[in-house]
């Protein structure tokens, strides 16, 4: 039994969602989102929420299950609150810069780094030393600050490098002293 796919998604307020064929659409004041179904899973609107059935216990039904319910609760969530993640810099003289849309990053290179705003996700700064990366799709937003984190991950040693807010570099001790 899947535990997850069983649960029933709840549509707030403002936020539609229209189920056609094999496409789920949800639409809301951040805007609009589409997944498509995948066979065998059926999605039924009930009020102001959502059931998604399967049509047989297999178990790749029963994982894509869990799979779609999650994929479409983080639609309906992207659609009514959006999703944000934020990146520190740590390290002397490392910092941040808007450019335009695009940022551009000090990270201890010879050259700045550029990183290219993406359609549907904001970028923005606060001080020199963070990043805000916005936008209505989870997986989106996520991939943006992975890539961004990927540019100079942070170090065991002494730590520099970008990280996730709230993200715990495990030290490793230096070399001993020669005695």
């Amino acid at each position: 039994m899947s535990r997850i796919g069983n649960t029933v998604i709840s549509i707030p307020e403002g936020v539609t969602v229209t189920v056609t064929g094999d496409l789920a659409t949800v639409k809301g004041p951040k805007g609009e989102l589409s997944t498509s179904l995948i066979g065998g899973i059926t999605v039924e609107q009930k009020d102001n929420e959502l059931i998604v059935k399967r049509k047989n216990d297999e178990k790749q039904s029963k994982a894509f299950h869990g799979l779609l319910r999650s994929l479409i609760n983080n639609n309906v969530v992207g659609v009514s609150q959006g999703y944000k993640k934020t990146l520190k810099l740590i390290g002397t003289g490392y910092r941040v810069s808007k450019k335009g849309q695009d940022l551009s990053l000090t990270l201890g290179f010879s050259h700045p780094v550029m990183v290219n705003a993406v359609e549907g996700i904001s970028l923005s700064v606060d001080g020199n030393d963070t990043i805000h990366v916005e936008g209505i799709d989870k997986q989106q937003v996520g991939q943006v600050a992975a890539n961004i984190r990927k540019l100079r991950p942070p170090e065991p040693y002494k730590g520099k490098g970008v990280r996730y807010e709230g993200e715990i570099v495990r030290r490793k001790a230096g070399k001993a002293a020669a005695t």
